[in-house]
Parts: C-alpha cells; structure tokens; sequence
C-alpha cells in the first residue's frame, strides 16, 4: 500500500478508511500506570504492539494482515516510526545525485510507504470497523500531526524538482501510455497540492491541511456518536406493522446493548429504512426519523454546523491559493466532468422529471393515506410507509413478500456466480483458520482463476452491524495489484450494515439492501481484476470509480440469479414466476423519491463548493438552496449536510457526490450494451471488453479513452433516462 504520493487533501479520508476486535479495542488502552513497575511492563507492550503493525506481513497468500493479534497501545509510536522510515526513503530520492529519470524517481517513489501502509491498514479497520473512545483519542491527536507529515513530502522543494524534471523530459515520449499516465498523476498530485507555492502561501497551505485534518476527524466522530446514542427502545405493544424479520433483528440489537426482552431501533440507515417502510406507529415514525435525519445537528457537543462553515472556508482559501475562483474548479478539473457546470448541467437536466415523478408518487400515496388512516399531507417520515401500500396497491408487490427470498448467504452465492460467469474468478472460503480476522463475524475467501487455478487474492466480507462500526456499506482493499516490485496479490474487503438474524435464522434484507450488496461486490470485483503495474494506477477517478459498482447491480435482476439463487427461506422453493414479473414491472417505482433524495444531496454539494463561503450558515445555506430548486416538502437530501461523511469527514467526494450520477449515464448505457447483445447480460464478447477495457486497467487509461473503447463511443444520457422511466426528449 503506497502513501508517499498521496495529496495531503485526502488525508483524513485515509484517517477514516478501512477495520480489530471489539473486545480487545475497548480494553486497549494508551495509557500507562505511574508506577514504576507498570511504566517498564507498558513500556515492552507498547513495542512489541508498534512492532507488530509495522512488521511485514506473514503467513500464507503472500502474507495477510495480523488482525487477531494487534492492539492499540503501539499505534501512535508505529505511525511515528512509519512517518520516519517514509521521510527517510523519499529524502533519498529527493537528494539523488544522479540526473532524474522515469526510474529512480518515479519508480523509486512508488516503492515508498510500504511501513506506514501496513500500518494504516490496522487503522482502517479501528477506524470504519472497531471504533472506540480510546482509538478516537488517537485519531484526534494524530490527524493534525499526519497531516503535517504529507505536507512536508508534497512540498519538498527538491523532489517536485526532480518530478517535474521526468515531466518535462524527452525521455517520457519512449515510454508507454501507462509509464506516461503514471508520470502524469504524479506531477498533478505534487501540482494541484501546493508544490508549486513559495514562502508564506506553502506555510498557510500546510496549515490549512492541518487544520483541515482535524475537522474531517471531528466531524465524523460526531456522526458516529450521535449513531451510537439516539437508541430507540421498543415495547411489545409499539411493534405494530413490523415483520417478523424486522422484530427479530431489532430484539438482537437491543440484547446485544444489554435490554433484553426490547426491541432496538438503532439510528443507523438498515435500521431506520425499514421502520419507517412498516410502523404503524406515526409518532414513533416521526422520532425515528428525526433522530436520523437530525444526526450532527443536535446543539450539543456533537453537532457539526460550526465544522462545517470552517471546513468550507478553509477549502476556499486554500485553492485560493492555487489560483482557481472556487473549491468545485479545483476540484473537478481532472475528472470527467472537467467542471462543476458540467456536473451541475447533468443534475439539472434530470432534476424536473425526478420533482414531476415525485408529484405523481405523493398523490398515489395521500390517496390511499386519506382513504386509510385519515391524514391530510404526507409527511417526511411517511413517505416509505405509505410508498410501500401504493406498491401494494399498484402492482400487488410486497416487500415483504420479497424480502422472504432475500437471504444474505444465497446473494453472495449468487454474486460469486456472477463473477464466474463475467470474470471467471472462483471464490473457496477459507476455513482453517491461516487467515486471521478482526471480528468473528468476517469470513475469506480465496479468489481464482477458474480455468488455470491461479490464484489472484483474498476476499474479506463484514457484513454485520454492530456497536463501533461506521454506518453505511464500503468497500476497500488491504493489498492491491501490482507487477512492478514482484507479482503482488489483492487482499480485497466488502464492508456492510445488516441486522444479524437469530440464531440458526438466515439473514434477510431489502431488494435495495440486496443491490447495495452487488454494488460494494462490483468494487471489490474491480479491485480483483487490476493489471495495472504500479501502485498510483490503482486509485481512481472520483465520477468513474462508482460506474462499475454501479454495474453489477444490474444482474441482481438477471434470470440466472432470480431462478437459482432468490428461494424462499423457509420452504426452499424458488421465487414464483408471478412475484419475479411484478418485480421486474414494478422495477421504477418510487424513482421519484430515490432520484430527488441523491440529486437534492449532490446538488446542495456542489453549491456549497461554487460559492464564497464566508459567514455561511449551513443550515440556511441547505434549505435556501433547497428551497430555489423546489424542493419537495415530503423528501429531504439523502445526507443532510451535518452528517454527509461523503464531503465532509474527508475530501473523497466533496464537490463530488454528483459522480454517483456521472457514473450512472455510464452504467445504464453499458448496461444497454449486454441487453442488446446476443448472450444478453452474460454474454461473452460484451464481458471480456468490460473486462479488458473497463476493469482491468483501473486508472492506467484516462476514462472517457477507457470507455470509448468499449462502446465504441461516448455514453448516451438518454440511456440514463430510460432506465429510471423519466421521459426522453430529443
């Protein structure tokens, strides 16, 4: 895992990436006793820890990370040593004697940061999957202070000289396109991150990082805190309308925080969607959805309103120093969209079907909301109740229904045959135990291929919520592909928020749940897949990286899936033809509401970007915004902005949420390409130039190049529109 070239602007959501043990968190402790004898014993803990995380990897599959046996009191002291041995590496690089060339200095820089990554691969996982009080403690104190480290790699004078100089120099016109592309990123990542200043504005753009650093933390935090303690309780006689899958879960959540015999609402989006979808208790409903829309914006020691005007004001001022008119500009100049206009065009050109749907979805819903329960409005946490009886009413569709035919094991059984079929990958699970995990609940898997049995890595899956782990599904990796230093394996992971079933019981989600699952799949597939040479090559362009995720969702509905892997869970029969053609019919439903959830989200982002933030009010600034688009009244964003950890507890998607859109003109009209074919979504040709083109070469090849190569030409928007049944102007 490569860190030296990484833009200090993506430190914190490196700080708050990737997964220990719960136990073993909570007991960890950075302190030591003031005795003399426990300094000495604390004193050896603290090193053998910090040796720990930065040892090589051991073990078979190349060596696999010792999740079982790393704690947290070495974690500061091994940062401290993994920043040292990195400033040590690129210092040797920066003061070569020699003349610059593509190798020792390129090349020389991507076998950099090995320590520090092996490192920060354990503060991943303490950070998304075993938080803690004692852990936060560290992130807080260390943000500032890692921020400070990349800054002092991205402004070395000496080595953005030698950069430049590869840059510049005759030799890159005998290079590949991937030596070249590689050349490229690594240039704009010391470029568009301060290299290129001098004197007072390189100080202030470090300190601004610093700072910066320090807010993503804090506001995540903030998040997570308000998810862990707005717990709502149930009694026996407020479970009315709930399914028994839901009851079962929310009887586990609230044993699992020591009240049995109740039921636990938890304020995470697997808890609350379903709530809201089936109670019949409106005021509870009404609660449940306060405390989750409400996340970060309380007024107590956790709200965000104060970090979020700093953090808008510091991006500004610090591109400002770049030269560029507003946060969004600097943003988007190397992605696909190249501007936020563009970006802001693409959401605009969709926004009045997504409203215009969202108009007639609401009358269906008060119609029935009239003639059933009396109601006048429908209201905000209404809105999946009553869109769940209009489904019924309109094409005899329960979710429920459905839900039954949903198990968790079987999808990723499902998802497994997919990936045979498209990429020719084999995934065993490993059970001897060789592969060490943070929490009982993950489970590996060894991925090959399958028709020369070579092995090509790890598949790690978390599915479970629990206490400490972030909201949300993700995706990362531990290891990535590389060829330049030695063949290196994939160490992938899959990271999801399910409630765990009882006992004995398989787990059963939502058919959205159930798409989130291909989704996070197709990101662990595009890591699964990488040829590229260099470790750089590996990351992505933000409104591209969702495409193929966003893909995969796709075969979900595919006939091979629905026929031998959706059966019930108690009979084990299979889904009934009729149940398969409602769902299939009812397959744009409630794509009003979806549309307008994420558009309002990435709108109001890329507003936040495109203005001088001075004395902004975040809140105001969100229903102002809201309000000049004609905002429904019944729908907010799907991330208000005190808790959208996309854009503000890190910089991976702010000014960037509209890529999900982007990314979804790609994914519908490729997915009109495997519709249209012969073979349909499993047909070969198609496959292998997905493969080829759109996989394989992760971010070796500029996109819109990728792409074209594909299709044979650019992505029609026109696709997108089809898919989600708005109408299509010519």
């Amino acid at each position: 895992m490569k860190k030296t070239l990484l833009p200090t602007f993506l430190l914190s959501s490196l700080l708050m990436a990737c997964g220990g043990d719960n136990t073993a968190v909570e007991n960890d402790t950075v302190k030591t006793e003031k005795t003399e004898a426990n300094v000495v014993a604390s004193n050896n803990d603290v090193e053998q820890s910090k040796a720990l995380l930065l040892a090589k990897w051991q073990g078979p599959y190349q060596g696999v990370p010792a999740f079982d046996k790393v704690s947290l009191v070495g974690l500061i002291p091994a940062i401290e040593e993994g920043m040292k041995i990195n400033l040590a590496e690129v210092e040797a690089i920066a003061n070569n004697p020699e003349a610059p060339t593509f190798e020792n200095t390129i090349v020389a820089m991507e076998k950099t940061g090995d320590d520090l990554g092996r490192v920060f691969t354990y503060w991943g996982i303490w950070s998304s999957n075993q938080s803690s009080p004692a852990f936060r403690d560290i992130q807080a104190e260390m943000a500032p202070k890692l921020s400070a480290f990349f800054s002092k790699i991205n402004q070395n004078k000496a080595l953005f000289s030698r950069v430049q100089a590869v840059y510049n120099s005759d030799e890159i016109k005998t290079l590949t396109s991937e030596q070249q592309r590689l050349i490229q990123l690594t240039y704009n990542g010391f470029a568009r991150n301060g290299a290129t200043l001098n004197g007072e504005d390189k100080k202030r753009y470090a300190d601004i990082n610093q700072r910066l650093a320090e807010l993503h933390t804090k506001f995540s935090n903030n998040v997570l805190a308000d998810e862990e303690s707005y717990v709502l309780y149930l009694t026996k006689d407020q479970l009315g309308g709930l399914t028994e899958s839901i009851i079962t879960a929310a009887a586990s959540a609230a044993e699992d925080r020591d009240h049995k015999g109740e039921y636990a609402i938890t304020n995470t989006r697997s808890s609350m969607d379903p709530f809201l979808t089936y109670s019949t208790e409106r005021k509870l409903r009404q609660q449940v959805w306060n405390s989750y829309y409400n996340r970060g914006n309380n007024g107590d020691e956790f709200d965000n309103n104060a970090i979020i005007a700093e953090i808008l004001q510091l991006r500004h001022e610090r591109v400002a120093l770049l030269g560029y008119k507003n946060y969004a500009s600097w943003r988007l100049e190397d992605r696909m969209a190249k501007s936020p206009e563009n970006a802001i065009k693409l959401m605009e050109s969709v926004w009045p079907a997504a409203i215009a749907r969202v108009n007639e979805e609401v009358a269906d819903m008060l119609a029935i909301g009239m003639a059933q329960d009396g109601i006048e409005n429908i209201k905000a946490w209404d809105y999946r109740f009553y869109a769940e009886k209009v489904r019924k009413d309109k094409y005899n569709l329960d979710s429920d229904e459905v839900k039954q035919y949903l198990q968790l094991n079987k999808l990723r059984e499902a998802m497994f045959y997919v990936a045979g079929r498209l990429f020719n990958f084999e995934f065993v699970e490993i059970k001897d135990g060789s592969v060490p995990v943070f929490n009982a609940d993950v489970r590996v898997w060894e991925v090959t291929d399958k028709t020369s049995h070579e092995h090509i890595g790890l598949w790690y899956l978390d599915p479970f919520a629990r206490k400490g782990k972030r909201s949300g599904a993700w995706a990362t990796t531990y290891r990535s592909y590389t060829t330049f230093d030695g063949k290196k394996n994939v160490l992938s992971s899959n990271n999801s928020n399910f409630s765990k079933g009882v006992e004995g019981q398989p787990t059963l989600i939502s058919w959205s749940d159930a798409e989130t699952y291909f989704h996070e799949f197709g990101h662990a597939l595009h890591f699964l897949s990488s040829k590229v040479t260099y470790p750089t090559l590996n990351g992505g362009v933000r409104d591209y990286t969702e495409f193929q995720s966003q893909l995969l969702e796709h075969w979900l509905a595919t006939d091979d899936v629905i026929n031998n892997y959706l059966v019930h869970y108690k009979t084990g029969k299979p889904m009934p033809a009729d149940l398969i053609a409602k769902i299939k019919q009812a397959a744009t439903f409630n794509e009003g509401f979806k549309t307008t959830e994420y558009l309002a989200s990435a709108l109001v982002d890329m507003r936040f970007h495109t203005v001088d933030p001075t004395d902004i009010d975040a809140q105001k600034f969100e229903r102002d915004t809201l309000s000049a688009l004609n905002m429904p009244d019944q729908i907010v964003m799907r991330h208000r902005s005190t808790h959208f950890g996309h854009v503000f507890s890190g910089e991976g998607y702010s000014a960037s949420y509209y890529g999900y859109m982007w990314a979804e003109v790609l994914t519908a009209d490729a997915a009109e390409a495997f519709a249209q074919s012969p073979g349909g979504f499993y047909d070969k040709d198609i496959a292998a130039k997905l493969v080829e083109h759109l996989f394989s070469v992760r971010n070796a090849v500029d996109p819109a190049d990728a792409y074209r190569a594909f299709r044979g030409r650019d992505a029609d928007v026109k696709a997108l529109m089809r898919n989600k049944g708005f109408p299509v102007t010519e």
